[in-house]
């Protein structure tokens, strides 16, 4: 048998329940890494069966199966984003894989219920690249910022965005710097002041929106953005949740894989190892956590291998309003294998928070897992 590549074997051990709890099917997950030996070829791999979803979509457009169309061509981008993810070996292939995905989301969004338009941010000679969605009924509704990590952009985000959306929140998912659309253009920055006041007055000029509820959440190093997010915009938050966010990221350096810190280099726009390492440790809540305002709830993994769950402790230790930390043994990063014990509660939870639903409509029965 071949011997596989250390970094196909680290990307599907550390986030294999990644990509299935966030919609990649099973089989489909199968299929595409069991006879993966090459890091080489993850792009291509990953690409191909997203090409095939993108022709179920474009088929079932052309027949006028709209409904059938938006899931495929929305199933089509996560395949390419994960095409990309950490694929920054072959650059060329990345910004392939990842114009894909961009088209394929861009083409489902009127197409999803509730359906989804694009609103890009201008923000320092280039433009934040965002999805916002709102929920069914009257608004202004309150809407919840969505900010992905190292590897993750807002056309991953569309299983968080349902469950929110399912509680009367809206959800703006947004590249910041150093991610998706924006990466190219904008280096990853520890300091979220300026990118976070130009989306908070972006929302706020939208007439569907509640300017006085605003949320935010992130996961990975989003979950370091939300509350440093919280932290520099005070009182323009009213809810903060953090998903397995580093306290310092430069801490968490040496145990990082190796396709984690080799992407954190380029998106960084580091020369060196050692340069990324610097720029990591400016990714910091020191000195910041205790300026949070807004109710926190951290959540986190004591099983992450890539931040130790002392990061999550130690940012519940020095914010000084109202805070949770929901610390489940057995989560992994991001708390993906665990997420029917995290996701429901923190939607609950923003819900309760910004002024949400928590309870079906009338004449509807909730279904699915609790958390505990």
């Amino acid at each position: 048998m071949e011997q596989v590549d250390e970094r196909v074997a680290s990307a599907v051990a550390h986030w294999a329940p990644r990509f299935t709890t966030n919609g990649v099917t099973v089989a489909d997950f199968e299929r595409i890494t069991s006879g993966l030996t090459s890091w080489d070829d993850w792009c291509a791999a990953w690409s191909a069966v997203g090409a095939e979803h993108r022709a179920l979509g474009e088929a079932a457009l052309e027949q006028g199966r709209t409904v059938s169309a938006g899931e495929h061509l929305r199933q089509a981008a996560l395949y390419f984003h994960f095409a990309k993810f950490l694929f920054v070996d072959d650059l060329d292939q990345m910004h392939a894989a990842h114009r894909s995905a961009v088209e394929c989301l861009d083409a489902s969004l009127p197409l999803l219920s509730p359906p989804g338009r694009r609103l890009d941010i201008p923000f320092e000679g280039t433009r934040l690249a965002g999805v916002l969605r709102l929920p069914d009924g009257a608004g202004p509704h309150p809407v919840v910022i969505l900010l992905s990590g190292l590897d993750s952009t807002k056309e991953e985000l569309r299983t968080t965005e349902d469950t929110l959306l399912a509680r009367g929140l809206a959800t703006y998912a947004v590249d910041g710097p150093g991610q998706g659309e924006v990466e190219a253009h904008l280096p990853i920055r520890g300091d979220w002041s300026a990118p976070a006041a130009a989306i908070v007055d972006a929302l706020t000029a939208v007439p569907e929106l509640d300017a006085e509820r605003i949320g935010v959440w992130g996961v990975s190093l989003g979950g370091y953005y939300s509350p440093r997010v919280a932290a520099e915009l005070g009182d323009r938050v009213r809810a903060c949740v953090a998903l397995a966010g580093p306290y310092d990221f430069g801490e968490c350096w040496d145990q990082l894989p190796v396709v984690t810190r080799e992407a954190f280099r380029v998106r960084s726009g580091s020369e060196t190892d050692a340069d990324a390492r610097q720029v990591a440790h400016t990714l910091s809540m020191k000195g910041q956590a205790e300026r949070i305002t807004a109710p926190l709830l951290v959540v986190f993994g004591r099983k992450d291998r890539l931040i130790p769950p002392e990061h999550a402790e130690r940012l519940v230790a020095e914010v000084t309003t109202d805070v949770e930390l929901l610390m489940l043994d057995d989560g992994n990063h991001g708390c993906a294998n665990v997420a029917p014990w995290h996701r429901p509660r923190t939607a609950d939870w923003l819900a309760e928070h910004l002024g949400g639903r928590v309870t079906a409509p009338a004449g509807t029965t909730e279904t699915g897992p609790s958390a505990a």
